[in-house]
């Protein structure tokens, strides 16, 4: 006969590299950060993809995590510490007909509209406290990358190196293990690495569109996002294959927990073929609050916490 596992911190089964406390019979809403990362399976990733930052830490976030209250640290990418804390994996529990089933797993925040109410037209960033509006031409990021919050539909060969790139890319992450909180400096310093993420070099350290060969600096300035006071970079990208793009870095303040400093990134390709620019503003003034379906924001909006 199973018996349920011990008490204890496990890998967290809907989202590997934080651990969740199982109480013995089911999974709590606590959750905490490893001192060392738990290592993801290797596996392809797609060729346009915003990694980590080099001069920011951030922690990802994407639009499947988990629903529910968050405690505890947030997870950092590229740790380089070598904490030797054991991370055990995810208990299972049996099943009715007593051979073991799946870990249990919570609810994954799939779109949804503030409050629940079904509305399938934004996706949800729990770890944030953020909305995000699904535009005409875009989806649900999570089928497309982990990380991403919102992507264009459809892919496309790349112009560059071998791979298939899409259109336009969201993504959402917390800033942390930094002292710096000013929305602008942190926009800044993130912008290039936006930018070569987006348009130079993938994970896999192909070329989609064979490198970088400028950029021109297109709009920065403060911007109001769900209420909060933040800032924005955008840049016009030239590529030495294909259209280009344009990339934005805007940071924000979360309304949730500490209050750290939200980065949201963007790149959407330039030409005919690719969205309009003007979804990236029409995305930032339809950010808001998870519960607020009315606080938005945008450039020229009322500045200030909510």
């Amino acid at each position: 006969m199973s018996s349920s596992p011990p008490p204890g911190w496990y890998r967290d089964p809907s989202y590997p590299l934080t651990e969740r406390w199982w109480d013995g019979s089911a999974w709590t809403d606590h959750r905490r950060q490893p001192e060392q990362p738990v290592p993801l399976p290797t596996q392809p990733r797609p060729p346009k993809r915003p990694g980590r930052t080099k001069l920011i830490a951030l922690a990802a976030t994407g639009a499947v995590l988990i629903a529910g209250a968050v405690t505890g640290g947030v997870l950092v990418l590229g740790g380089d510490g070598d904490g030797g804390q054991e991370t055990r994996t995810a208990p299972t529990t049996p099943s009715s007909g007593g051979a073991e089933s799946p870990s249990p797993t919570a609810p994954s925040a799939s779109p949804s509209g503030s409050g629940g109410g079904g509305d399938a037209s934004v996706v949800v960033d729990d770890l944030n406290g953020i909305t995000f509006p699904v535009l005409d031409g875009w989806t649900d990021g999570a089928d497309a990358d982990e990380d991403a919050v919102l992507v264009t539909d459809g892919t496309y060969d790349c112009p560059g190196d071998d791979g298939l790139c899409r259109s336009g890319w969201v993504y959402s992450r917390t800033v942390t293990q930094s002292d710096e909180t000013s929305p602008k400096a942190l926009a800044e310093n993130d912008i290039e690495d936006a930018a070569n993420d987006a348009y130079d070099r993938d994970d896999l350290d192909r070329r989609p569109y064979d490198g970088i060969t400028g950029h021109e600096v297109v709009g920065s300035g403060s911007v109001a996002v769900a209420g909060r006071a933040g800032y924005f970079v955008r840049w016009r990208v030239t590529t030495d294959a294909g259209p280009g793009g344009y990339v934005q870095s805007l940071v924000f303040p979360s309304s949730v927990g500490s209050e750290a400093p939200v980065l949201v990134r963007f790149a959407v390709d330039a030409g005919d073929d690719g969205p309009p620019v003007g979804d990236i503003d029409r995305i930032v003034r339809g950010i808001r609050a998870v519960g607020d379906e009315k606080t938005g924001g945008g450039v020229g909006s009322s500045l200030g916490p909510r």
